[in-house]
């Protein structure tokens, strides 16, 4: 079924304010706690967890997850230029979901593993530390992009839904592959 309409929508009166502004509080919350988990993982706390708990597949699994994003994201982009709105949706649903278990699989590696630190030097190590910076900085605005871009789906705003998503997708994409890239980069680092 394709969006309605401007003219197909209500007229925005203050019920969609206040859940606007309950749905803003919520994804600030939301999106804060997320970058403060992985601040204080990633630059506060050094060392992991000594559980004895075997997390050497994680990466592979992160890198694997971020791929099936940036696939997903692809097919997406696809079906809404086909104006396929419904599979468009199941589409940024799943990407969201990798994306999501991603997150997951990272926040657990990283508290049990800590930080693992590129082995290499020269020109590759300059590219890496680059590649590094830039989906840092970039994946920081994901989670609270991609919950506004759902939230104004859900809420049939799709001009408001498409504004947002020409941001993100690039970002999201971008994300999705360098995280893959990084991978590949620092495990040549070390030989493997």
């Amino acid at each position: 079924m394709p969006p309605p309409t401007a003219s197909q929508l209500p007229a925005p009166g203050t019920k969609d304010v206040v859940a606007d502004r309950r749905f803003f509080a919520f994804n600030a919350v939301v999106s804060a706690a997320a970058l403060s988990l992985l601040t204080y993982l990633l630059v506060l706390r050094h060392g992991g967890v000594t559980t004895g708990a075997d997390v050497s597949f994680l990466p592979g699994v992160n890198a694997s997850l971020n791929a099936l994003a940036a696939t997903l994201l692809l097919a997406g982009y696809v079906a809404i230029r086909r104006r396929n709105w419904r599979v468009h949706r199941l589409f940024m649903v799943a990407a969201f979901a990798a994306s999501s278990l991603f997150l997951v699989s990272y926040l657990v590696y990283h508290a049990v593993h800590g930080d693992t630190r590129y082995a290499g030097t020269g020109a590759l190590r300059t590219l890496y530390l680059c590649v590094l910076a830039s989906h840092v900085v970039l994946s920081a605005t994901v989670v609270p992009l991609a919950l506004t871009a759902f939230w104004f789906a859900f809420r049939r705003q799709f001009a408001r839904h498409t504004r947002v998503t020409r941001v993100l997708w690039p970002i999201w994409l971008y994300v999705s592959v360098t995280g893959v890239a990084i991978y590949f980069l620092l495990r040549s680092s070390y030989g493997g």
